[in-house]
């Protein structure tokens, strides 16, 4: 199989050769042309200067014809003698030589030089005539040039220069392409490298090895490419080491009530505790905190796959507010603190589960309250937020969350405090409201500062006309 450098560097010489190719078939191409106009209008301009000068001489085209010829073709012998003769006096040419091109029509159109297919005598059409050049004596007009369209062959100095110059571009042609073969080479590796890094980057991700950080060399797409892979590497390794966090953490939330479950049974079947309804009661509690922990983890699991059931149901979103009232209010009662809700009036309905929903702001509020010191307060409120969607608040005036823990308050297994950690709870609340409130199409955010207090803001779109 080819490489991308061998690739490149061919793609790169094909290209660079075509170039150098046509552009020295278009000079060549182009001096050739501009030569052989040059020699015609040269011999054109030959041509009339020594009809004028007869024309001024005599009065008359008569005799041009054969002044003319033989004035040529003496000239002709000496440029191209016939080798090992003595040079001969010269007949007049035969007018139908091509290299005699020019064809001299007098003032009303009648041939005095002809060339092929016309004859001295004839009169030209007047469409010929108008294709040539006028003579003009003294702003009278004596005669026309017309041209066969052959050009003269060229002088053997300038055969000569075209074929220096042609020699030239040859070896330019051959320069210039040296010069893009080693451009390619420097262009090819500039362009090879951070693919072969970003290849070996990949292969180290795909041993398992995250957090690989590729080299970012330039701000083209091949470094947007190296920028996006060390992102997605360094998620990676975040997520792997959320994952382990996260198996250690269940680990630990299983062994507890296990743990618990095991002493008293070992210990009621060794004969050492009796089976009382108080002891009891310990077991079923714990094995109570097992279901949950498993409940909660396969909310988690079906969320992740996308599978999270919802029963949709057009709900008053005042309707939730009473029944969270109704469920949390004497718990807040108990621990000395207020529990208050509010609705804006006559908000739109929202198309949720309404079982879903309750579990998501009875996981807020009970957070709230158990994290409120006595005196404090609950309040949950919904307004509008937009045309198109309603805000559910629940603040409340507690300590609030640290700024470093609140990026992460979403993270499933995460407790932020001390005093979280050593409590019963999961961590896994806070996820489990953030995968449902999303199944819905909604965002949840939070707000905190310390020694404030900590708000909790979800949107949900209304329910469609």
């Amino acid at each position: 199989m080819r490489s991308l450098t061998f690739k490149l560097l061919l793609a790169f010489i094909a290209v660079s050769l075509t170039v150098a190719l046509l552009g020295a078939a278009m000079i060549h191409y182009t001096t050739q042309r501009e030569f052989a106009e040059l020699a015609l209008n040269n011999a054109q301009r030959t041509f009339i200067n020594r009809a004028l000068t007869y024309y001024q001489l005599n009065g008359s085209w008569q005799g041009f014809n054969r002044a003319f010829f033989q004035q040529l073709a003496p000239q002709q012998q000496l440029q191209n003698p016939p080798p090992n003769q003595p040079q001969q006096p010269s007949l007049p040419p035969d007018p139908q030589n091509p290299a005699y091109i020019f064809m001299l029509a007098d003032a009303d159109g009648k041939i005095v030089v002809q060339v092929k297919p016309y004859r001295t005598g004839e009169t030209l059409p007047a469409d010929v005539l108008a294709e040539g050049t006028p003579i003009y004596l003294e702003g009278q007009l004596i005669g026309t040039v017309i041209t066969s369209g052959n050009a003269p062959s060229l002088a053997p100095r300038e055969q000569q220069y075209l074929e220096s110059a042609n020699l030239a571009l040859f070896y330019a042609s051959l320069g210039a392409l040296a010069v893009a073969i080693f451009m390619s080479l420097l262009l090819t590796n500039s362009l090879t490298r951070p693919l072969r890094e970003l290849t070996q980057a990949m292969r180290i991700t795909a041993r398992g090895e995250f957090g690989h950080q590729a080299v970012v060399r330039s701000k083209d797409e091949i470094g947007q490419l190296a920028q996006d892979f060390n992102q997605m590497s360094a998620e990676l390794a975040r997520l792997n080491e959320q994952r382990k966090q996260m198996t250690a953490d269940i680990a630990h939330d299983l062994r507890s009530p296990l743990t618990v479950i095991s002493g008293y049974v070992e210990s009621m079947h060794d004969g050492v505790l009796k089976p009382t309804p108080e002891r009891l009661k310990a077991i079923q509690d714990e094995v109570r905190h097992l279901e949950r922990l498993v409940e909660d983890l396969r909310t988690l699991s079906l969320a992740d796959a996308g599978e999270l059931s919802l029963n949709l149901a057009p709900v008053a979103p005042d309707g939730l507010l009473e029944q969270v009232y109704a469920a949390y209010h004497h718990a807040a009662e108990r621990v000395g603190m207020a529990l208050t809700i509010q609705s804006e009036s006559e908000l739109p309905h929202i198309q949720v589960d309404p079982d879903r929903m309750m579990q998501v702001l009875g996981n807020l509020v009970g957070n709230a309250i158990r994290h409120t010191p006595r005196g404090g307060m609950v309040s949950v409120q919904s307004a509008v937020h937009h045309p198109s969607s309603i805000i559910f608040t629940v603040a409340d005036t507690g300590p609030g969350i640290p700024v470093k823990d609140l990026p992460r308050i979403f993270d499933r297994f995460y407790r932020g405090d001390d005093s979280r950690q050593s409590s019963r709870e999961s961590g896994l609340g806070l996820a489990i409201a953030k995968s449902i409130v999303e199944a819905h199409g909604g965002r949840i955010s939070v707000e905190s500062k310390i020694g404030e207090g900590t708000t909790f803001g979800i949107v949900l779109p209304v329910l469609s006309a």
